[in-house]
Parts: C-alpha cells; sequence; structure tokens
C-alpha cells in the first residue's frame, strides 16, 4: 500500500508539469496576486484539493444517480470562475458575490482574503485533466479498501497541486512586494479579473486544446515509470486484456463436467437446447449510463424476464464499428418481444475513457440501445472478456446462454437470439433482419498500432520513446508493414507528427482505417497517386483512408500536418 500512495503523490506531480496543467496556471497565477492575505493561496489549493477529490471520488456516482449529465460538474466551476471574475472587474458585483461566503471567513470574492472557493472551481474544471495517471491509480487502489482509494486520489490532487501552490505564493509575494503595485492594488486585481475572465472562456470553448497537443508530452517517459510498479503493471496488463477469458472458458468446463444444469421451468420460460454457462455477471463500476431513462443505471436482477445481450465494444475500433449495425438491427426488431441489448462500452484508448466522448460517438454511430461506459474495466473483468467486440447472451433467468467474440457469425447469433425469445413465450417473430456481413475473409493486413506501447510492424528499427526523433525509412517497405518518415514523436498509445512526417504502409486490404486526433490536414496516396485530403480536429477518432471494391495490394503514403497524432491502422 505503502508504493500505491507514493506512485499516487508523484503522478500527481508529473501531471503538475505537463501540458495537461496549462488551463489552470493563469487562473491560479491571478487568484494569487489579487489578494494580500498570506493565507489566500492555500485556501485557492486546498479548495483545488478538496473538489478535485470529491468530484473525482463521488461526482459521476452522484449525476447518475440523480440523473444529470456527467459534464455537469465542469460547467458548474466555469460558471463560478466567471462569476469571480465580474466580481474583480466591477466591486459591486464582487460585494454580492461575497456576501453568501462571508459569515464562511471564505470570501468568494477573489480580490479580498478569501480564494477557497476560487480553488473549488478550479478542481472541478481540472479533473478531465488527470485521466491517463489518474485511470491507473484508480484502478489499482480498487483492490484495497474505499478509504484506502480514497486516500490515492487525495496524495494525487495534492501532488498537483503542490507546484500550484508555489506560483501562486510567488505571484502573491510578487505583487505586494513591489512598491508600485502596492500603490495599485485595485488595478492589479481589475486585471487579475480580465486574466481570470479570459481564462474561463478560453477552457469553456476549448481553446486551450490547440496549445496543449503543440507542447510535446514531455512528461510520458516518466509517467511511465511511475507506472511501472510491479503493482501498477499487473493492472495495467489486466486492462489491456491480456488475461485469459477464464469466464466464457471455466464456466463452460464446469458445464460439461455437471452435464446439463437443471432448468427451473417457469410459465413463461421453457428449456432450450444451448448449454449453460453459468450466472452472467452484473453491471459493476460503471461511471456512466447513457441511453437509459434519465441516464439511470440498469442492473440484470431488473431485467430478469428478458433476453439480454451483453455486447463490450469502443468507439474507435473498426472492428465494433463492423459490428454494431447487427447489433442495433437486433435491438430494433427484436426489443418488442423482450429483447434488451446493454453496450458495454470498455475503452482502449485514453480519450476513450472521457465520458463526453462517449456520448458525442454513440449519437454519431446511431446507437440507441442502453450503454455503460465502463472506463474503469470493472464489468470488463467481471467477465473475464479480453477483447471487442465480444457478445454474452443471457436467458431470462440470468444465465449466459452463448458467449462469442469478434466479428462474424452473427446468423448464428441471430438464431440464438430468436430461439430465448421463443422459449420465453414469444409466438411471433418478425422476419431475420438482412444486414450485409462486411466481415473480412481473405487475409488481409493485421491491426498495427503506432504507439511503442503496442507498435510491432514497423521497418525503422527501433522506435525511441517520448522524443522527438526524425526517422528515415527504408526505400521500399516490407509487406504488411509501416516506415516512418520525418520528425515523429512516438508515445505509448500514439504517435505525433512534427515536421516532413509521412507514414508507409505496405498493405493488402479493401479498406483502410486509422484513428487520430489533433488539428491539420492530412494527405493520402496509394502507390504515388493522391486520393484524398482530410481534416483531422477535435475529439480523436476513426477515419476512412482508403475505400476499395475489391482486394488491393499496395504502398499507402500519408503526409501528416505537425501536431496531427496518429493512433491505430486497422483493415478491412
Amino acid at each position: 500500500m505503502a508504493e500505491l500512495l507514493a506512485i499516487a503523490f508523484l503522478g500527481g506531480l508529473i501531471t503538475a508539469i505537463s501540458p495537461c496543467i496549462v488551463p489552470v496556471l493563469p487562473a491560479v497565477v491571478a487568484g494569487g496576486s489579487a489578494g494580500t492575505k498570506r493565507s489566500r493561496p492555500f485556501l485557492i489549493i486546498a479548495g483545488l484539493v478538496v473538489s478535485f477529490t470529491l468530484a473525482t471520488l463521488l461526482g459521476s456516482t452522484v449525476l447518475s444517480a440523480l440523473g444529470l449529465p456527467q459534464d455537469l460538474l465542469r460547467w458548474l466551476g466555469i460558471g463560478v470562475l466567471l462569476l469571480l471574475a465580474l466580481g474583480l472587474l466591477v466591486p459591486t458585483i464582487g460585494y454580492w458575490t461575497e456576501r453568501p461566503f462571508s459569515r464562511l471567513g471564505a470570501s468568494s470574492r477573489v480580490g479580498s482574503g478569501g480564494g477557497f472557493v476560487l480553488g473549488l472551481s478550479l478542481g472541478l474544471v481540472f479533473v478531465p485533466c488527470a485521466g491517463p495517471v489518474l485511470s491507473a491509480i484508480a484502478v489499482a487502489g480498487a483492490n484495497h479498501r474505499v478509504g484506502a482509494s480514497s486516500l490515492l486520489v487525495a496524495l494525487y490532487s495534492a501532488g498537483a497541486a503542490l507546484p500550484l501552490l508555489v506560483l501562486s505564493v510567488a505571484a502573491q509575494r510578487a505583487a505586494t512586494g513591489w512598491r508600485q503595485l502596492r500603490k495599485h492594488l485595485p488595478m492589479v486585481r481589475r486585471l487579475a479579473g480580465a486574466v481570470l475572465a479570459l481564462t474561463t472562456l478560453a477552457i469553456a470553448f476549448g481553446f486551450f486544446d490547440p496549445l496543449q497537443r503543440a507542447v510535446p508530452g514531455y512528461t510520458s517517459a516518466l509517467q511511465n515509470q511511475v507506472e511501472g510498479g510491479a503493482s501498477i503493471a499487473s493492472q495495467l496488463q489486466k486492462l489491456r486484456g491480456e488475461h485469459a477469458n477464464s469466464y466464457a472458458k471455466k464456466q463452460a468446463k464446469a458445464a460439461a463436467a455437471k452435464g446439463p444444469a437443471p432448468v427451473k421451468k417457469t410459465a413463461s420460460f421453457k428449456t432450450v437446447a444451448l448449454p449453460d454457462l453459468g450466472p452472467a455477471a452484473n453491471f459493476t463500476g460503471i461511471v456512466a449510463w447513457l441511453n437509459t431513462p434519465g441516464d439511470r443505471p440498469l442492473s440484470l436482477t431488473q431485467l430478469r424476464g428478458k433476453v439480454v445481450l451483453v455486447d463490450f465494444w469502443t468507439y474507435s475500433c473498426i472492428n465494433c464499428q463492423r459490428s454494431l449495425p447487427h447489433v442495433e438491427a437486433w435491438y430494433k426488431d427484436y426489443k418488442n418481444d423482450g429483447l434488451v441489448v446493454v453496450g458495454v462500452h470498455t475503452p482502449e484508448f485514453a480519450f476513450e475513457h472521457v465520458v463526453s466522448n462517449v456520448r458525442s460517438a454513440v449519437r454519431s454511430l446511431g446507437v440507441d440501445y442502453p450503454v455503460a461506459v465502463d472506463s474503469n474495466y470493472a464489468t470488463w473483468d467481471a467477465y473475464s472478456n479480453e477483447g471487442w467486440p465480444a457478445d454474452y447472451l443471457i436467458d431470462p433467468r440470468g444465465q449466459v446462454r452463448v458467449y462469442d467474440s469478434g466479428e462474424g457469425g452473427y446468423s448464428s447469433m441471430e438464431t440464438d437470439i430468436r430461439e430465448l425469445l421463443a422459449a420465453n413465450g414469444v409466438t411471433r417473430l418478425p422476419p431475420p433482419t438482412d444486414v450485409s456481413d462486411k466481415t473480412p475473409t481473405q487475409p488481409i493486413t493485421q491491426e498495427s498500432y503506432l504507439g511503442y506501447g503496442e507498435a510491432e510492424y514497423y521497418d525503422n528499427g527501433n522506435l525511441v520513446p517520448d522524443k522527438a526523433v526524425d526517422y528515415r525509412g527504408p526505400p521500399s517497405v516490407p509487406k504488411d508493414s509501416f516506415a516512418f518518415n520525418g520528425i515523429w514523436t512516438d508515445h505509448n498509445e500514439d504517435a505525433t507528427a512534427g515536421a516532413r512526417a509521412e507514414i508507409t504502409f505496405n498493405f493488402t486490404a479493401n479498406d483502410v482505417y486509422l484513428v487520430m486526433g489533433g488539428t491539420g490536414t492530412v494527405e493520402v496516396s496509394l502507390d504515388g497517386h493522391h486520393l484524398s485530403s482530410i481534416d483531422v480536429n477535435g475529439v480523436p477518432r476513426l477515419y476512412t483512408l482508403f475505400s476499395g471494391e475489391s482486394l488491393v495490394t499496395g504502398a499507402l503514403e500519408i503526409h501528416f500536418a505537425p501536431g496531427v497524432q496518429a493512433y491505430d491502422f486497422t483493415f478491412g
């Protein structure tokens, strides 16, 4: 446990020197310089630690329980920051803003001696910044008591806040120590209010995002070392799905040894010939629910009497996107007959942990059945799942009857769904769905990751982690391999383009896809012939680089604008 506490604190320190901290820096400096009481910087940072810790531990659960949007706390923090900025710029507004907090001795007005409320609002807008390191800490802490997990998050936030405290104290000392500034403190406060207002608007409209992407991820190596302890490493390995699918295999083996399990006959459910793989695990550790009434959680207990399909997926996975039309068709055609589909969204990349990103993807992909956001892999682990997509078909008694992983097998799964629905008393079913199966049937190039954590099919010798390197690819790239050219910074999950950045991929497939993020233009050519220009912007997602009518073997040449992030090639 002591090791985890140290990792949590060091992880916070690393976050505080990463590009992620950029949005809160101006607010911390402005807040510190706007007051004269020596306690002010400490109150700002104390508020940040308290709100960050509570929002991380309880925010998602409370918002889900109340049926409120998951981004509400962030927008609440932005609203308070803007109000505090107006209080600095307009003394009358500052007076009325201060009054509700005057009895607490922690004035909300940024220009006076308090600052605790300023820190509370900063903590709320800082929460999304902590993703990658914090997710490892949170998952590792989940194996201990709840109190221990709370302590881990508190230490993480304290580590992140310590450098901010130094900056806030330094800003205050500078503002009050210089005689000329001392004479003009009202002007200093108005200037701080203007800085705080501009910072708040920049956070609200995402103006800091390009800056954060443009700054090199120079802390990645440190993060990897911090996460390299045995406890964290084993958890991360588990998160990557590198453990065996013990759920289906063990249950199937036990069922085979015991013979067919006795089925409790009910008025509505009859015996079927499908194997009984054991009781289905309930949904656990879900951070948000989408497409349910009021975004309220579901449980398998309340779904008893229904046929349930649990579909593990992640939105940037092309294999999942090819299977989605089948799952959506089953839900549409059979939901009135008692079929419930629950998509368990378990992320592959860090950006897929963000609930608002998942919500946007669910909307754009047209997914209208319930989705459980499983960002901490809790339900994934409960099922001992090992990859995407994966389906578990559950009968009305809560027993798993069919397990299927990967693409294909759609007609067989639909037949099993129809069998369970019929056994549950449905006498008239609609005709089987008619969705074309786009699962590749010929040998094609394998999925290829660009980040050094999973990179395998590259032809540049050894990749240099977390450092801008001018790569030189070979004259010709071997089949089913890729090579970097120009300046690239290779991170654990992605490669970020610099000047003259190119990738050449010698592939065989009908279609080529690439997960990309950042902002910029990507030019795509095949065997020297220009195909298209792709504008990359916003949250990382899957882009189509090439789509052919038949199987193609060729060299795909991709030119990237500086700052574009490339994650993962997939093929169809």
